[in-house]
Order: C-alpha cells, then structure tokens, then sequence
C-alpha cells in the first residue's frame, strides 16, 4: 500500500565541516529517496541547507548571524540547492520541485490549502517535491527551528504515514552520549512528557541550527497529528529504507491518533491566537480527555482582544497550555458569562451559540 513519507534533511547532513554543500552526500540522499520511490511510496523532502550552501560563495568565512547576511546566502545558496538535488534525482530517473514556504502560508488558510493542492498534483505525477524555508523573505530568525516544525507542518498537511527527520545522532538519549558513557538511547516513545524534553539538549553543529529539542517539538506536532516519527541517522546504502521499516539507528515516536482533518491543523498548528481563556480543573478534564465542548461555567477568565470566530488558546488555571479552539464569544462577553450558568448566561449575555468553544473546533495539546 502507498504510503506518503516527509523526510527530513538538516544542514549538517549536506554540507562540508566549514560550509558549502557536499556533492557526496546529496547523491547518497537522492539514491535514498528514490529507492523509498521506487519501493511505492509518495516521497515529500524537506530540506535545510540554503544558507549554508550559499554564505561561502559570498565571502563569509563563517555562517553568518545577521539576517540580512542569511538572507543573501540564502538566496544565491536555494539554487545551488536546488540544482545539486536535480543533478542527483536525475541520475534515478526522478524529476523534482521546489515548494518555498514561510510561516504566513500556514497561517493563512487559503494559502496553505493551495500549497496542498500543488504538493497532491507533483505526487500524483511522480515528483518528489523539496520544500524550504523561504528564507530570503521571512522576517523572524529561526522560526522553524532548522526546519524541523516545518516538517512536522507538513506531514500533517499531506496526512502522512511517518515522518523520517535525519540527524548526525542515532536517535534520543537519556544524556548527551559524547559526554557521558551511561547514557541510554530511547528506542521508542509513546508519548512526550517534560522528562524526555529534558533529555533535549542544544544544537549539536555549528552549521545546522537545531538542536535535538527542536526535533522532540516536532515529533510531538506530528504525533498530534496522526504522523509516526523517527529521529535517526542514516548512513549507510539502505538506512533510509530500513527506518521507514521500523529498524532505523534512532528513536521512533509512536501514535494512536488519527490525521488531522485540515481545517483542525490549522486550528491546532498554524492558526494565530488572538487571546488566551483560563479554564477551571473541571472544564480542563472536559475539554481533554471528555471529549466535551467548552461552557461558560468552567471559564476562569480570558486575555486578549478576540472576537466570535477567532482562534484562542485555552490554558489551564497554572498556566498550561491546553489546546486552541475557535471562540464564540468576544472578549468582553467571555469576562461577563466566566463562571456564570448556562442559563444565566442567556439572561446577560447574547451570543449565537452557548458554548465559547466547540468541541468541533476545538484542538488538544496538552
């Protein structure tokens, strides 16, 4: 059966110790690729590698920091890129594309739905869409943490069967294994709690600009999703394949959850908050794990300045974030019904529907 794969590549998976791409390496990649193709599967990359393909070309001895800097090699290293995997997929007999997304193209629904819609058509045909970053355009640094949250985004959006993200370490430990020999890997994960964020540490390349938490953030993403994950190394002729399989040298995050319909991804993942509601213990256990909508009674309080059909995220009375939801109410009627009864609130307050939130429109994170 078909199964679609998002794969993704960091920056120092591509490149040289001090820059600048490695042939090498990007036709290992491609023959990876490709041979997930050949085996029938719907191949999606996401892939970094702009900015450092790019930064030595314009002289820089180093990555630069500055983000007009990035932003410059970024636009003379996306065609290096893109032309280093054309030459490599060529040689299987694989066309390619590249899709530029930012952040506003996942906010925004009707973008993101046609971004969708190009990546069915491209799959449908045979083509391995590479999606980036558009990092000439994009006005916030880092923002998809080396393109591992962008990976995460787009599984879901494809409603992917796994998610293969690709990293110099053979998957999570219990502590950094360079420093300390006791260190124990995590073969599988069912679910993320802080302890395993703990494990987390920073960016392990002065190339690459994710660290191993950033990689743990987007497996909990596409597990909210429905999307399975490793996070591995892949090496060797065969690696890839072997991870799709469930042997890879790495970590693998395990779901129960089903794929996202679109509009609660967009909800969940892309949608921008416009306020936050403070709920009681009672309506947090409601809200995620009964399975119910939101009433006016269990709400503590709201920040922000919303209005009916927004989205807010819904946090719990310590602060934690719960989920996010699309709101019925305006702000200032939420601070009037908080706490109030069903039928109190019909009495003060005139809203189209009784609940602030639906449990339709409604996503957990928590």
């Amino acid at each position: 059966m078909t199964q679609r794969i998002v794969v993704k590549i960091g920056s120092s998976s591509l490149t040289s110790d001090t820059g600048g791409l490695n042939p090498d390496k990007i036709r290992f990649f491609a023959s990876e690729l490709a041979q997930l193709q050949q085996d029938g599967n719907q191949v999606l990359l996401v892939t970094s590698g702009a900015v450092a393909a790019g930064f030595t070309s314009l002289g820089y001895r180093t990555r630069p920091k500055v983000l007009h800097e990035k932003q410059a090699a970024a636009a003379v290293g996306q065609a290096l890129l893109m032309q280093a995997y054309h030459e490599a997929f060529a040689s299987h007999g694989v066309s390619v594309a590249q899709i530029l997304l930012t952040r506003y193209d996942f906010s925004n629904r009707k973008r993101v739905q046609n971004a969708l819609m190009t990546i069915d058509e491209l799959l449908q045909r045979g083509v391995v869409p590479i999606i980036n970053e558009n990092d000439t355009v994009s006005v916030d640094e880092l923002k998809f943490g080396d393109n591992d949250t962008l990976s995460a985004l787009v599984g879901n959006l494809v409603k992917a069967s796994k998610l293969i993200i690709i990293t110099d370490m053979d998957g999570l430990y219990t502590d950094d294994p360079r420093k300390n020999a006791n260190a124990q890997r995590i073969d599988r994960v069912a679910a993320i709690s802080d302890e395993l964020f703990s494990f987390a540490g920073g960016s392990g390349s002065a190339v690459g600009t994710g660290g191993m938490r950033s990689k743990v953030e987007a497996a909990r993403i596409a597990m909210r999703g429905g999307v399975q994950v490793f996070i591995g190394r892949v090496l060797e002729p065969g690696d890839l394949p072997i991870a799709v399989g469930g042997s890879g040298k790495g970590t693998y995050f395990d779901t129960a959850l089903n794929n996202l319909p679109v509009k609660k991804q967009w909800v969940g993942f892309h949608s921008l908050p416009q306020g936050q509601i403070l709920v009681d213990p009672g309506a947090r256990t409601a809200l995620v794990s009964g399975g119910k909508s939101l009433l006016p009674a269990g709400v503590i309080g709201a920040t922000g300045d919303f209005h009916p059909g927004d989205v807010v995220e819904v946090l719990s009375k310590e602060g934690l974030l719960l989920g996010r939801g699309v709101v019925n109410y305006a702000a200032w009627q939420i601070q009037a019904a908080a706490g109030l009864s069903t039928e109190e609130v019909q009495k003060r307050v005139e809203v189209a529907r009784i609940e602030v939130i639906h449990r339709d429109e409604w996503v957990p994170l928590a």
